[in-house]
């Protein structure tokens, strides 16, 4: 009889196994788990698995070693392994690593079920490719005394090998939900492309369009993954139409966005088909369960350029510019010259994302802090806030995070920010013990993205355990409005981080009035006013205030309140009347590096 396939699921919170292990159980396959990425490696010769899911994030070695470390040992190398992550600018770093698939969280069963089917298929063909092989040898060996009949059965298996061959190849270029082709056969066809603009051999300007649909995420969450994909797959058969099979390339870029690369046709080319795209949605409508939804999408389409140097840089430009597109109601825009993407901003924004990179690969971050002073002689406890600086690599100058930050949290990037920020304090903390045993509480800045991103409070107590520092002197500043925006994932985080005796504020207070009704609700410990009340409170009656409207509030839920900005004497006279307990800002002590 033959045996199910094995697969091993690789996850360090129990939860997770869970969840995989009872999706997966419908599919008729042996199931083994591994809590960590060394189980992992330790279970590989036991179970001999067909198919491994491999969480991103864990402790020791995170997902990406753990495939880099499968992959070098050859028996395993073809083993298929799927990527688990909340974050999709971790997918690409996944397939460097030689992932072959992911899946997005939080889990959709069918997705789960479909990807794993996927991988397995083709594992199983590519296992029987290469038992059809070794039969092909030792046939040709023994049967050389009948050539005729050798002969009429090395054809029929050549066939099938073929057959298989073709299979295996389409299955790595396709998307198995749309039948269109796949990001990886996309990377490879701008590439050529690309390569083509560079030596000058192209006659016309090819495009590259880029398709969001906009109600995806309703219908998918709504309805279920199914319709979903079958969204996906009769939008797909509607751009299929339009295009041109001989010099159009479609593709499923990732989620509920597709790409087009036109060859021929230039901006007229372009244009043309995104009119007639949107006349065939204006006339298409999605129907489920006898629901009917009028379906809409955001299209783009940029020219490619000679100094588009990779398939990622083409990516996160044209999505740059349907994210404009959609902020300002702007649904179709065709960019006619690559010099207007320069002229709009687009590659500015896009040139910071990739600066971003750059500097967290090769640790041009910097940690910087400064004091925050008390404003009454009770308070003797010495506090700082920790601050984050770029170094500039060609001049040596700092870049200050109003000038990257939004960049970081428009690319998806700026939690890898916030555990450098965590992992470098905590590490430089630690190895200058005079100045940790000096300090009594030190406050890191944490994003809205990187509190909603699972296992972020739990990375935080990892690296507080590694540096065996005690989490009573830290204090995680959260934004008033974010955390009231993520009321419940602020919540569990604020709860996990309580446990080892951290403290909570609520940073930029005073812009979120209307969230008062929620503050009680809220575990946070200090509120740290927003210093554009703070720096002309002396000279503004209506910021004067606001500041004391906030204290008054603060005081009635006996929470301490902090003053950010403050930069002269006069706003710590007008700060002391109120009642408020501490200070920062120039006036007492401007950042250096730590």
């Amino acid at each position: 009889m033959k045996q199910p396939p094995m697969v091993l699921i690789v996850d360090d919170v129990p939860e997770n196994l869970r969840v995989l292990k009872d999706v997966i159980d419908a599919l008729d396959c042996q199931i083994a788990v591994a809590n960590s990425g060394e189980r992992a490696l330790q279970l590989l010769e036991r179970t001999q698995p067909c198919l491994i899911l491999l969480d991103v994030m864990m402790g020791g070695i995170d997902g990406f070693e753990t495939c880099r470390r499968i992959r070098s040992q050859p028996s395993f190398n073809d083993v298929p392994i799927i990527f688990i992550t909340a974050l999709t600018d971790d997918i690409s770093r996944g397939f460097e690593a030689g992932g072959n698939d992911y899946i997005s969280k939080p889990f959709r069963i069918e997705e789960v079920r479909s990807r794993v089917q996927h991988q397995l298929e083709k594992f199983q063909l590519l296992r029987e490719l290469k038992a059809l092989t070794l039969s092909l040898e030792e046939k040709v060996r023994e049967r050389t005394a009948d050539l005729n009949l050798v002969n009429r059965n090395l054809r029929k298996e050549v066939q099938e090998r073929r057959y298989m061959q073709d299979r295996l190849k389409y299955l790595a270029q396709h998307d198995f939900v749309t039948q269109l082709y796949n990001r990886d056969a996309l990377d490879e066809h701008i590439s050529y492309i690309v390569s083509d603009i560079q030596l000058n051999t192209l006659e016309h300007v090819p495009y590259f369009l880029l398709i969001d649909v906009n109600e995806f995420r309703l219908i998918n969450d709504s309805c279920g993954c199914i319709a979903g994909d079958e969204l996906l797959h009769q939008l797909a058969a509607i751009m299929s139409q339009l295009a041109d099979p001989q010099n159009d390339f479609c593709a499923r870029l990732n989620g509920d966005k597709f790409a087009i690369v036109m060859k021929k046709g230039g901006h007229q080319g372009a244009a043309s088909y995104l009119r007639m795209f949107k006349q065939a949605l204006d006339d298409y409508a999605f129907i489920w369960n006898e629901r009917r939804f009028q379906m809409s999408a955001t299209q783009v389409a940029i020219p490619l350029a000679r100094d588009m140097g990779s398939f990622e840089q083409v990516v996160m430009l044209a999505d740059e510019v349907c994210y404009r597109g959609k902020k300002s109601g702007t649904h179709t825009q065709v960019i006619k010259d690559a010099k207007d993407l320069v002229c709009q901003e687009y590659r500015g924004n896009l040139n910071w994302g990739l600066r971003i990179m750059d500097g967290l690969e090769k640790n041009l971050f910097e940690v910087h802090f400064q004091q925050v002073c008390s404003l009454t002689h009770q308070q003797q406890k010495k506090k700082i806030e920790i601050l984050v600086r770029l170094r500039n690599e060609e001049t040596g100058d700092l870049i200050y995070p109003n000038d990257f930050i939004r960049a970081a949290e428009r690319f998806g990037i700026i939690a890898k920010i916030d555990r450098w920020v965590i992992h470098n304090t905590m590490k430089q903390l630690s190895e200058r013990r005079d100045l940790w045993d000096s300090i009594d509480q030190v406050a890191l800045n944490v994003s809205a993205l990187s509190v909603r991103q699972d296992g972020f409070a739990q990375y935080i107590l990892e690296q507080l355990a590694h540096f065996s520092l005690d989490g009573r002197k830290f204090c995680f500043e959260l934004t008033e409005t974010e955390a009231l925006n993520n009321f419940n994932d602020t919540r569990q985080f604020m709860a996990l981080l309580h446990e080892k005796g951290c403290t909570i504020a609520l940073d930029d207070f005073g812009t979120g009035f209307s969230s008062y009704a929620y503050l009680t609700d809220l575990p946070f410990d200090l509120i740290k006013i927003d210093g554009m009340f703070i720096k002309d409170m002396h000279v503004n009656s209506v910021h004067l205030g606001m500041v004391d409207s906030i204290v008054k509030l603060a005081k009635m839920l006996n929470k301490p309140v902090v003053a950010e900005f403050v930069e002269n004497q006069s706003i710590v006279e007008e700060l002391t009347r109120l009642g408020v307990e501490w200070g920062q800002g120039y006036f007492f002590h401007k950042p250096e590096k730590l």
